[in-house]
């Protein structure tokens, strides 16, 4: 297998480097980083990505790549419609998980002599870890309301204001959303969870804007020096964790009359087209 420099910060697997790969695979990272990815599982991960039916262009690893489910964590790829196909291994199990920025009006300063008691109040207001439940029991008709509604739904409910929605992809919300697509244990697991934070790596962070690097899209951002932020990991727990087992097991079933070839059942897959992908 050769991994290609093509410039600082940029590797390429090249198309063809191993059987059925259909397309190059980029990797961005810097020579410590390369040096680190080399040896594990990721690349094998990126590479099988690049075999997918239907792929476009490149199968691509972000500077944060490492081991995922199927994919690699920080894993891209486009695969083209109606022929590519669709693979729950893209995401893996929870579904949605990701980081997200919370902006304070603060700087660090004024942090300062409440820190300690903010740090109590996160433990104290926060669920997590496994197994740990929510604060806002919901009922089953408005647990359904949420999943449809997503974000616009929290608002009215007083969870944030409506600035926050030009801040969230898609608004936090899709139109597509259908609930009756959700089985009946995924809504079990989830009923519970929400407001929850979940164990592994999800965590809550304060931090502050240390350094600016670029003066344009920090102002565009909101963005200063000193300001304090709060880092949000999270992901959908038990409830994502469940869609993707519904849907892994119905590929399962499915794929071998689209004559799919699988170089990892972790990336199982078919048409978009077909009656499973839809």
């Amino acid at each position: 297998m050769d991994i290609i420099k093509v410039k600082d910060c940029l590797y390429e697997i090249p198309a063809g480097s191993v059987e059925g790969m259909n397309v190059p695979a980029l990797i961005f990272a810097d020579e410590e980083m390369m040096g680190q990815i080399r040896g594990e599982k990721s690349i094998r991960q990126i590479m099988n990505v690049a075999c997918l039916p239907g792929i476009v262009g490149n199968a691509l690893a972000m500077p944060d790549v490492h081991e995922g489910y199927g994919f690699p964590i920080g894993g891209v790829a486009a695969t083209m419609h109606p022929d590519g196909v669709i693979s729950p291994g893209g995401i893996g199990y929870d579904i949605n998980c990701g980081v997200r920025l919370i902006k304070t009006r603060i700087g660090t300063g004024e942090l300062d002599c409440v820190k300690e008691r903010l740090l109590e109040r996160l433990y104290e207001e926060i669920p997590s870890g496994i197994g740990k439940a929510g604060r806002h029991p919901f009922k089953g008709k408005m647990f359904d309301r949420i999943l449809e509604e997503g974000v616009p739904l929290a608002l009215k409910e007083g969870f944030g204001d409506e600035g926050d929605r030009g801040k969230i992809e898609s608004f936090g919300f899709l139109g597509s959303a259908d609930r009756s697509c959700v089985s009946k244990r995924a809504r079990e697991r989830g009923l519970d969870q929400v407001g929850t934070l979940g164990g592994g790596n999800h965590f809550v962070e304060i931090a502050r804007v240390d350094k600016i690097f670029d003066k344009e899209a920090a102002d565009g951002y909101g963005l200063f020096k000193g300001q304090v932020v709060i880092l949000l990991h999270t992901g959908s727990r038990g409830l994502g964790h469940q869609i993707a087992s519904d849907h892994i097991r119905i590929l399962m079933k499915a794929y071998g009359k689209y004559s799919i070839e699988l170089r990892d059942k972790e990336l199982v897959s078919v048409p978009l087209s077909s009656r499973e992908g839809q």
